[in-house]
């Protein structure tokens, strides 16, 4: 499997972008679980971190990732660019993950 290099900058250092191939996109959409919410909502009173939130969404963040980079390869790049992250939320306790960005090829200078 080819390694797909993903940044958040217009560019790469020490790359030149020879070919712009599009827009790639990847999604999640979770919901909340019951077991979390209660916990969570014990931290809440107590304070700090909510950690079955912060795992929820490091997972949806990585599963959103990984179908951007599978539809950059599938288009034949070998870089991703611009990327960003915006989630929605879609219903009560269910929210969209999206990453996007624009699948490149690239070659070193």
């Amino acid at each position: 499997m080819s390694h797909i290099l993903v940044v958040t900058t217009d560019d790469i250092a020490n790359k030149k972008i020879v070919k712009t191939l599009g827009l790639v996109r990847g999604n999640t959409i979770r919901a909340r679980h019951v077991g979390r919410d209660i916990l969570a909502g014990l931290r809440t009173i107590v304070g700090g971190e909510v950690h079955e939130y912060t795992k929820l969404m490091a997972e949806s963040r990585e599963q959103a990732l990984d179908r951007m980079v599978d539809e950059a390869r599938s288009m034949g790049a070998n870089a991703i660019v611009s990327t960003r992250f915006t989630t929605s939320l879609m219903a009560q306790g269910a929210a969209e993950l999206l990453a996007f960005g624009t699948a490149v090829v690239v070659e070193d200078i």
